[in-house]
């Protein structure tokens, strides 16, 4: 079973997805995103690019967004995409590592997705060439297993990124484990 596989078995037909959206709200806060009690994000009229967003992308999850697009390689049930289509966000089926680089964002949002690609450090450097701010959170000191191929370290993260990144042990709203998180400008 290859890593994507093993994804959309994870997600199954996205009808509960409370379990990541719970965790969410720890990657959300971890990420400095203006977040309120109920969950909404103020995106404050930004582009943004959510690269791996999924069904339940935290783009769904703003007001005040200009632009919005989802890039995820898998395929999920029709309404996840109706639902995109309705809060007005474009979604693109392909890898993070292939995504268009023709429209330059605001901003974009990576989180808990580049253990699961086929290329994180393409991943990056796709990002530094759409957009000059980067909000991320990856899990990190994990060993590969079955639909993570990859151990993403602080150093490697901080390497590919270009400036050191902050780490935190969490045990908290489903959050368990040591993760890499930060904001990063790149100038143009």
């Amino acid at each position: 079973m290859n890593n994507l596989t093993f994804e959309k078995n994870y997600w199954g037909n996205c009808v509960n997805t409370f379990h990541e959206e719970t965790k969410q709200k720890i990657y959300a806060r971890l990420m400095n995103l203006e977040v309120s009690d109920s969950f909404i994000i103020n995106a404050q009229d930004k582009s943004v690019i959510d690269i791996g967003g999924g069904p339940v992308s935290l783009l769904l999850k703003t007001i005040n967004l200009k632009k919005g697009i989802i890039i995820d390689p898998l395929i999920y049930p029709k309404w996840v995409y109706e639902r995109y289509t309705s809060a007005n966000i474009n979604y693109i089926i392909t890898g993070g590592e292939k995504f268009p680089l023709n429209y330059e964002y605001d901003e974009c949002w990576i989180y808990n997705c580049l253990q699961h690609t086929e290329n994180p450090s393409q991943i990056i450097s796709n990002v530094k060439k759409v957009s000059s701010l980067l909000r991320i959170f990856e899990w990190i000191d994990i060993p590969p297993h079955e639909g993570h191929p990859h151990e993403l370290k602080q150093k490697t993260l901080e390497d590919w990124i270009g400036a050191a990144g902050m780490t935190a042990t969490l045990s908290e709203q489903g959050c368990f484990g040591k993760c890499f998180y930060g904001v990063f400008n790149f100038y143009k």
